[in-house]
């Protein structure tokens, strides 16, 4: 109830979506629908096969704007920052794609994101105001409050059904995240999107375009819901989600299939090529079809003949002869039965069943919250998705043996995190980079109570807390195989990495050229003025450390060596001098026979001779030589 009186014109609108659904698209009249509905015959405007929405070329643009931002670490938050190779990144997560665009791309074997379905009561970041400049977006996204933390009316919006662009609100805030994530998979990569009935149907049009209908691998289904809901008014129960899955390019199998289930195989005959299951030899084909495997089949040494099925068999006959001499079929005492093949186990190849559409067996929403639940002894996150349904898409998407990335770019309560860290007790090294946006928490929440002022502060303390309830349950394995009289002492203890570096989605450290026009000489001597030193007023060493890392294409892993005056990265890949310089620096740099050095302008202090002179060192050294 509104208050409002239903005017004539609510009243035509409302009979005519009775009767016209079809002419409607998000709330509003399609006329040219509703003319070819009427009988009329028309040219559609641009005829052809494609998703169009309000804002989708603004989105493009949106997209396509590079970012000024950068990302900080965050020692006290983090657990191990030196020694984990995981990653936890605070920040828009569209800001956050864009910056780690060099450093990752091709990098990573799986993507899993859950993003907002779009139910009519999310709250998500879309850009509903494409004329804004980007100092204004950079303003927008990153509204903090006094504590600075990110303020909701900042960061989100409310994308409720009586919008007037429902639907494109949220295909303007999937596209150009979802491009950005393909740009970061490697090439045999695959991309996994948890959704609902409200946006399914746009989300497939949408990755056809971004990844191609070709790279489409499968919609699989979760039975979400473990009883009935009785609140649906239309009498159905909706109990399940899907997942979407594409692959970066279509060449060949994308995921790893099922353990294969050896139980049912058995020697009952003691045959010497070892355990063997009977399979079905029943053709699939009619004989106009294929008329080479439609024959009578005769058992060699008793001469009852089984006939012909209705589809044959599934071999020719030289074939099935080689099968008869090599003893491999099982022959029925009636003729009546059905001759069936032996099939050796020791002769599988290595490839895998297939894996099932169908996922998450008797894994429910529930089993999400209940986790939550019991790390925090309290319910602080709705609807987390189950660390065993998201464990089950990593073992398809990734390589246990190798050291597979996995991102997620709308983490939530951090389930991927926990999921990657608890597949690994199986020896395997994949690691995560989980993006999170410090989304305030509800004010009357429990969890904002127990002093989580955001989503990402949740997280957090999630992956803390995982970690050593994991951490926990291996020294009690490795405690209990100590114990064994057959232990192999040479693998004696698991080890895992349960730590996580935490970095924050942050202003430049370098100043900026102002995008906004310059209207006289006056302010184009001011701007120039502040390339004198065009290092930012607040700027940190460390800080601008990684800045110029991930600038450099090296990834938040990379390894940082602090020494007395400069900064080596990857042993002898990179050099940063930041701090100070004189002579004896620039040798002790030379004699790391790094391949690159950067230098801040600024340390050189007026001191031409000793730049030039460092340059041309530099070069007779073979180094790239840089200065900011």
């Amino acid at each position: 109830m509104n208050g409002e009186s239903l005017t004539p014109h609510n009243v035509i609108i409302t009979q005519l979506k009775q009767q016209l659904p079809e002419v409607f698209t998000e709330g509003k009249i399609d006329w040219e629908k509703l003319k070819v509905t009427l009988g009329e015959n028309i040219n559609f405007s641009n005829e052809r096969y494609v998703l169009n929405w309000a804002g989708k070329s603004d989105a493009f643009r949106v997209m396509q704007e590079p970012s000024y931002q950068t990302l900080i670490p965050v020692e006290e938050d983090s657990v191990d920052f030196y020694g984990t190779e995981n990653i936890f990144i605070e920040g828009e997560n569209l800001e956050v794609l864009k910056v780690l665009q060099k450093s990752y791309f091709g990098k990573v074997k799986m993507i899993y994101i859950d993003p907002p379905y779009n139910t009519g009561n999310d709250s998500f970041i879309y850009p509903d105001r494409f004329s804004e400049t980007k100092e204004e977006y950079q303003k927008r996204v990153g509204d903090k409050d006094d504590e600075g933390y990110m303020t909701s009316e900042g960061m989100f919006r409310r994308n409720s059904r009586e919008n007037g662009q429902y639907h494109s609100n949220w295909l303007n805030m999937m596209m150009p995240r979802l491009y950005l994530a393909k740009n970061l998979l490697q090439e045999d990569g695959v991309i996994f999107i948890s959704i609902d009935d409200n946006e399914v149907h746009n989300l497939r049009l949408l990755m056809n375009e971004i990844f191609g209908e070709e790279n489409f691998v499968g919609e699989l289904i979760w039975k979400s819901r473990q009883n009935k809901d009785n609140r649906n008014i239309t009498g159905l129960s909706i109990d399940h989600e899907y997942v979407l899955c594409y692959s970066k390019y279509n060449d060949g199998r994308k995921l790893n299939g099922s353990e294969r289930k050896t139980e049912q195989y058995a020697n009952p005959d003691n045959d010497s090529r070892g355990d063997w299951v009977s399979g079905n030899m029943v053709g699939l084909l009619g004989e106009d079809l294929r008329p080479n495997c439609h024959y009578d089949l005769i058992n060699p040494e008793t001469g009852i003949n089984y006939g012909k099925p209705k589809l044959g068999w599934r071999y020719d006959k030289k074939t099935m002869s080689r099968l008869i001499e090599e003893k491999r079929i099982i022959w029925p005492d009636s003729k009546d039965g059905r001759p069936r093949r032996k099939v050796f186990l020791n002769e599988l190849n290595s490839e895998l069943p297939n894996f099932t559409s169908i996922i998450g067996e008797k894994t429910y929403t529930r089993d999400g919250t209940k986790e939550i639940d019991e790390l925090f002894n309290s319910k602080y996150f709705d609807f987390p998705k189950p660390t065993t349904l998201i464990g089950e898409l990593i073992k398809q998407g990734t390589d246990c043996r190798g050291n597979d990335i996995i991102l997620d770019f709308f983490a939530g309560s951090a389930t991927t995190a926990h999921a990657v860290m608890q597949l690994n007790k199986d020896g395997g090294n994949r690691k995560y980079i989980c993006v999170q946006m410090p989304e305030p928490c509800e004010e009357k929440s429990e969890a904002y109570k127990a002093g989580y002022n955001t989503i990402a502060d949740i997280a957090k303390e999630r992956i803390r807390r995982a970690g050593k309830k994991i951490q926990s349950e291996i020294a009690e394995e490795n405690r209990k195989n100590k114990e064994k009289l057959d232990f192999d002492k040479s693998n004696e203890e698991i080890k895992l990495d349960t730590g996580f570096k935490v970095f924050k989605l942050s202003v430049s450290n370098f100043k900026q050229w102002r995008q906004s026009p310059l209207h006289n000489s006056e302010e184009l001597t001011d701007q120039l003025k502040l390339f004198i030193d065009p290092i930012a007023e607040n700027a940190i060493i460390e800080d601008m450390v990684y800045e110029l890392l991930l600038k450099s294409g090296k990834d938040l892993n990379s390894r940082v060596e602090n020494n007395d005056g400069y900064y080596l990265i990857d042993s002898n890949e990179l050099a940063f001098i930041l701090e100070k310089v004189n002579e004896q620096i620039i040798l002790e740099v030379l004699s790391e026979y790094p391949k690159k050095v950067i230098a801040l302008d600024r340390i050189f202090n007026e001191n031409d001779q000793l730049k030039t002179n460092t340059a041309l060192q530099m070069k007779d050294a073979g180094v790239e030589f840089k200065t900011i």
